[in-house]
């Protein structure tokens, strides 16, 4: 379970650090800005009727299981598949989008059932952004209208936007789309925490005097905007007011930072005789803050210039803004005016009421409400990287959900993780891993020592192999290591010996062999607990065998050539006389099958040799007389 420390504050310097990058890219707004949309579960890109929007399929972003959707909403995108998340599959998923550049952007998630399953098996789960929790999901969701989507505003410092959805057991996350819209990096100022600190979680947001719904797109707004979507709202009921509007030019909108569309102002909601307060009440989370962004323009016909009109403006029955008058404060009739202020909201709802002080009536043209939720902050780097490299090496199940930020959000820090939070570098840290009885294989990875924080590591009960890594001996931090019952190999690292800290050391029910490290032993003895037992090839501390004859690793190296040379002189010397001998046996049976052979020609040379020698003693007499006469 994740420990918060309470000393956490959000340093200012941030603030005046991240409003010189935000200055120094005022020239933005100049150019098309970063935009991506996800159609989930879809294998191919599509465009959308009826502004042919652009759709990228869901490719690599994450794991899940694409389906049949069923839009709940018709503000929904016109898309047909959905990926869901079963619960199975573990309690946290995420979509990393690589590649996004530094500034503000508009995070938009739409929802949706899976195709076949009624009204009752709505999925009701939490979305996190940059590993801070915005929304839940309420029950009924589904059927209303504004409820069918969550949008937050956040700021991208490195490079990627990670948006995760986590089962609270009610059902399996089931999402539709995701979009990612860059604003102007001064949009929605609202205050010294705005920047890198805060996200605007979208409460409310509504075009008043027009039953109708529609997008920055619908209205051919600057893209800068981020295509906001406006809840049509043609009156507050109780038929306290009336809607008018018009077709002149609106003048100072469509402008930065935050490019209002122009059609925004040319509808209003206006009080009337019976009931000259004008009063709109939104339900809230009790004890949050919020951001309410108010939008008047003067298009009444009945008011010709400055005075004719003043009325303060009330949150909660406090004064936000008192005597409001429209032409005034804009410069002119038909000129956008936009009021912001912040508001801290202790009970379930957050009224606005508009109160004339001079004229009958009160008008108002649009509304936003942003709850203004502090950013969490993220886990060390660093550390992140080590658990990853240890889900891999030890083969996690996805049913533990190791996905996103191990410690944040803090409902849904990651299973068998406990997180500290380091006050000194505004970061949480890993401090524990209990992760025992859990199927595991694989083996533990070098990289678990970039965990520096860590005090207690349990990996008992699995079926984790190979050897413990000698670079565990760095994390002075530990106190608890227990890897008993598992298939451990090899020797105890000599570094284990450099843990000043551990109080508690089981290895034991495993397969190591050698001698236990003196360092390691002799302070076990006078100040922690260990258990070396049932490793059939230790030795060296009280309840192991003895140990024989210590050999240092160089006399072992040197031993183990010896005896490959011997073994490979008998190796050669056996060749040898197989050799010789098979050369022996082999002259003797190629002698024994040649003597018949050798025999009869000795004879015939004999025979030939007789012959001859007879022939020459005819010739000599034949030859006598001739020679005497």
């Amino acid at each position: 379970m994740s420990r918060f420390n309470s000393t956490m504050a959000y340093p200012h310097f941030f603030f005046f650090f991240f409003l010189l990058i935000l200055l120094s890219s005022l020239s933005l707004s100049s150019s098309e800005p970063y935009a991506i949309r996800i159609s989930c579960g879809a294998r191919n890109d599509i465009h959308t009727p009826p502004t042919y929007t652009f759709w990228y399929r869901d490719y690599a972003y994450t794991g899940g299981r694409p389906y049949n959707a069923t839009p709940t909403s018709y503000i929904s995108p016109p898309l047909k598949t959905l990926r869901f998340f079963p619960l199975a599959d573990g309690p946290n998923n995420c979509y990393k989008i690589n590649r996004v550049p530094l500034g503000h952007y508009s995070v938009r998630i739409f929802f949706a059932l899976v195709s076949g399953l009624n009204l009752e098996s709505e999925p009701l789960f939490d979305v996190s952004v940059q590993g801070t929790q915005f929304y839940s999901l309420k029950s009924g969701w589904s059927s209303v209208e504004d409820e069918s989507f969550a949008e937050a505003l956040v700021f991208v410092p490195d490079g990627s936007v990670e948006v995760c959805f986590h089962s609270t057991g009610h059902g399996d996350p089931a999402i539709l789309s995701i979009e990612i819209l860059q604003i102007d990096n001064r949009a929605y100022f609202f205050g010294p925490y705005w920047g890198q600190g805060t996200i605007l979680r979208t409460a409310q947001r509504l075009t008043l005097g027009t039953g109708k719904p529609a997008f920055d797109e619908d209205y051919k707004g600057n893209h800068w905007g981020g295509d906001r979507f406006w809840f049509g709202v043609q009156t507050f009921g109780q038929g306290g007011d009336k809607h008018i509007s018009t077709e002149r030019k609106i003048r100072k909108v469509s402008g930065g930072p935050n490019y209002y569309p122009e059609q925004l102002y040319q509808f209003a909601l206006i009080s009337t005789d019976s009931q000259p307060d004008l009063a709109y009440t939104i339900e809230v989370e009790p004890n949050k803050k919020f951001s309410v962004w108010l939008h008047f323009a003067e298009i009444d016909q009945q008011v010709t210039g400055v005075g004719q009109r003043v009325f303060d403006v009330l949150i909660n029955g406090d004064v936000a803004f008192k005597d409001v008058d429209i032409a005034k404060m804009s410069g002119d009739l038909f000129t956008a005016l936009v009021l912001n202020k912040t508001v801290v909201v202790s009970g379930r709802s957050l009224t606005i009421t508009l109160h004339p002080t001079k004229g009958k009536h009160a008008i108002i043209n649009a509304i936003e409400v942003f709850e203004v939720v502090r950013a969490e902050s993220r886990t060390l780097t660093d550390e992140v990287k080590a658990l990853q490299s240890l889900k891999k090496a030890m083969g996690l199940p996805v049913r533990l959900g190791w996905n996103g930020d191990p410690c944040v959000p803090q409902q849904h820090a990651w299973s068998g993780v406990d997180c500290l939070f380091d006050a000194h570098r505004f970061k949480w840290v890993i401090d524990g891993l209990d992760l025992d009885n859990q199927g595991l294989g694989g083996y533990v990875p070098k990289d678990i020592a970039k965990l520096h924080h860590l005090q207690s590591i349990n990996f008992s009960g699995n079926s984790i192999c190979g050897g413990i890594p000698s670079t565990l001996g760095t994390v002075t931090s530990l106190e608890t290591l227990d890897l008993s019952f598992n298939l451990l190999n090899g020797s105890i690292p000599e570094s284990l010996g450099l843990l000043t800290s551990l109080r508690r050391l089981n290895l034991n029910s495993n397969f190591l062999s050698g001698k236990v490290p003196t360092g390691l032993g002799g302070r076990l003895l006078h100040r922690a607990s260990y258990n070396f037992t049932s490793n059939a090839g230790l030795c060296g501390v009280p309840g192991l065998r003895k140990c024989g004859p210590h050999l240092t690793v160089g006399a072992k190296i040197g031993v183990a050539v010896g005896v490959l040379i011997l073994v490979l002189l008998i190796l050669i010397c056996s060749i040898c006389c197989w050799k010789r001998r098979q050369n022996i046996i082999r002259t003797q049976q190629m002698a024994a099958r040649d003597a018949p052979y050798a025999k009869a020609r000795t004879n015939f040379m004999r025979d030939v040799q007789m012959g001859r020698n007879w022939e020459n003693s005819r010739a000599g007499a034949d030859n006598g007389p001739h020679l005497l006469s």
